[in-house]
Formats: structure tokens, C-alpha cells, sequence
């Protein structure tokens, strides 16, 4: 071989282990579940023993209307989260973008939430929301108001663990919305002062739209993780009442744990794996665009 040809040959050679751990740590397990989702399989059985069905599994999520609902509630839990996560974390960065003594403290403490375990914040607000010796129904008696069903009600089960995700991971919004607005160019901001733009406009027309790439991308990643959160509405509501609290991945694990319909679970999460894969392919595509429209601007 060539010292040309090894040249252009050496970043693949240095490529190729990762490339062979993520086949066999991505793609196999992937695969598995994709031919899992074709088979009546349950957990007596191996793998090779469970009958093939071809679509069979698909066509029942279809007609399924606990499927649907916890797909309904899962676009609604992670739209709503989101939003609200957005607002208030950019809101957060904006507010704290100043020299201020004491900020790299108050910064520190506002993203701890995000570093307690999922498992630790749904005991956290469970014992907050108990009916009787949790804080907000006491404090709710102690000014003379009615107590709140918390977790036993539909609708404010769903609003309670909102609260408890937005709680959690507006830091993550807030973290990366404080990194871009302190990277964004000073002399965009100085302009802005010379023309004579107050605070609010120079935030609405100039810092906003400098940011919206990094705004987007983090909605989109907080948008993926939201669709898989697990641990903390297991732990708050199990679902519960009904399926008013039931996400698609909390579906998923009780279809394979506890009706043991491993192949209907395993086509489950393929229809998440597609919803997840669309999000990241509109990501990157946004991620083209504006690439594409910064070197038209600059040309």
C-alpha cells in the first residue's frame, strides 16, 4: 500500500473498533427487537421457539385503545413539559446573564435538581403531595383552602407530574440557554444600545433570534428525552388513575412484565424508536438549514 493510500485509509482504521462496538452494542440489541416485534413470544419461551406472526403485532396497537391513550398522554406530557421548560428556562438565563456576587453559587444551586436521581425526585414529590401530611395540602388548609387530589384525580395527576419533570430538567434549558446568550457576539449587543433598543427589544429582536438555533436543538433533545421518562411517574402515580398518567415507555414495561407479551412490548418500542428517529432526523435537518442559510449570509 501506498503512504497516500494508508494516509487516507489511517482515520477509518481508527475508526473501525468504535464502529465494530457500536454494531454489536447498537445494532444487534436493535435488530433483536425489531425481529422480536414479528414473533408471539413470551418469557417461557427462547427466542427460536416462539411463533413467527409477520405484522400481527403491529395490527393489534392499531385497534388498541390503551396503546393510543398512552401515546395520546405521552405527545401531550412531553409538549407540555417542553414548553413550559422552555419559557422558564430561558426566562431563568436572561434573568441571571449579569454580573452579579455570588452568581456562580446561585447558578450552581438552580442545577441540582438535574443531578438527583429520577427514582429520588418521584419519592421526593410523592411525600410532597400526599393527601393528608404532604406540604402543599397543609399549606393549602393552613391559608383556609381546599385540599388538592394531588395523585388521585386524572387531570391533577398529570399536572403533578409535569411539575415534577419541569422542576427537574428546566436547569438543562437553563444551562444551555445561559451558554448561548453569554457566547452571543458583544458587539451585536452594543449596536443594539447605540440604536436605541430598550432591554425588552434587544431580548426580542436580537438576543432570541441569535439564539433560536441552540433554543431548537435543545427543545428537540429535551422533546426525545421527555418521550422515555420511566422512573419518575412510575414512582408518583404508576400510571395511574386510569391511564391518565401512563406514558408509552411505562405501557411498554408492563406489557412485556406484566402481561408478558414480549413480541407486542418489542413492537411497542419500535413505534417509539420511529417517533424518537423523526425527531432527531428533523434536528438534524434544522441543523442543515440553518448551516446553509449562515453560509448564504455570509457569501
Amino acid at each position: 500500500m501506498s503512504a497516500s493510500a494508508f494516509n487516507r485509509a489511517t482515520p477509518y482504521i481508527f475508526l473501525l473498533p468504535a464502529a465494530v462496538v457500536l454494531a454489536i452494542a447498537l445494532m444487534y440489541p436493535v435488530g433483536y427487537m425489531v425481529w422480536a416485534s414479528f414473533l408471539n413470544w413470551n418469557p417461557s419461551q427462547r427466542i427460536g421457539e416462539a411463533e413467527f406472526v409477520g405484522l400481527a403485532n403491529y395490527a393489534r396497537l392499531l385497534s388498541d385503545m390503551q396503546f393510543r391513550e398512552s401515546l395520546t398522554v405521552t405527545l401531550a406530557f412531553a409538549a407540555s413539559v417542553v414548553s413550559i421548560e422552555l419559557v422558564l428556562g430561558v426566562g431563568l438565563a436572561m434573568l441571571l446573564d449579569r454580573k452579579i456576587r455570588g452568581m456562580s453559587v446561585l447558578r450552581t444551586l438552580f442545577i441540582l435538581p438535574m443531578m438527583i436521581a429520577p427514582i429520588v425526585v418521584g419519592l421526593m414529590w410523592r411525600y410532597m403531595y400526599h393527601p393528608t401530611v404532604g406540604i402543599f395540602n397543609r399549606t393549602l388548609k393552613a391559608i383556609g383552602l381546599e385540599p388538592v387530589p394531588w395523585l388521585s384525580d386524572p387531570g391533577w395527576a398529570f399536572v403533578s407530574v409535569v411539575i415534577a419533570d419541569v422542576w427537574q430538567w428546566t436547569p438543562f434549558i437553563f444551562i444551555l440557554s445561559l451558554a448561548a446568550l453569554q457566547s452571543l457576539p458583544s458587539s451585536t449587543m452594543e449596536a443594539a444600545r447605540v440604536d436605541g433598543a430598550t432591554r425588552f427589544q434587544t431580548i426580542l429582536y436580537v438576543k432570541l433570534p441569535l439564539m433560536m438555533p441552540v433554543l431548537i436543538v435543545t427543545a428537540l433533545l429535551r422533546m426525545i428525552d421527555a418521550f422515555k421518562v420511566l422512573e419518575v411517574i412510575l414512582v408518583l402515580t404508576n400510571g395511574g388513575p386510569g391511564l391518565s398518567t401512563e406514558i408509552l415507555a411505562l405501557r411498554i414495561s408492563r406489557t412485556a412484565s406484566e402481561f408478558r407479551e414480549l413480541g407486542q412490548a418489542a413492537a411497542m418500542s419500535n413505534v417509539l424508536l420511529l417517533l424518537l428517529m423523526a425527531l432527531t432526523a428533523v434536528m438534524f435537518v434544522y441543523s442543515k438549514f440553518t448551516e446553509m442559510r449562515s453560509r448564504r449570509q455570509v457569501a
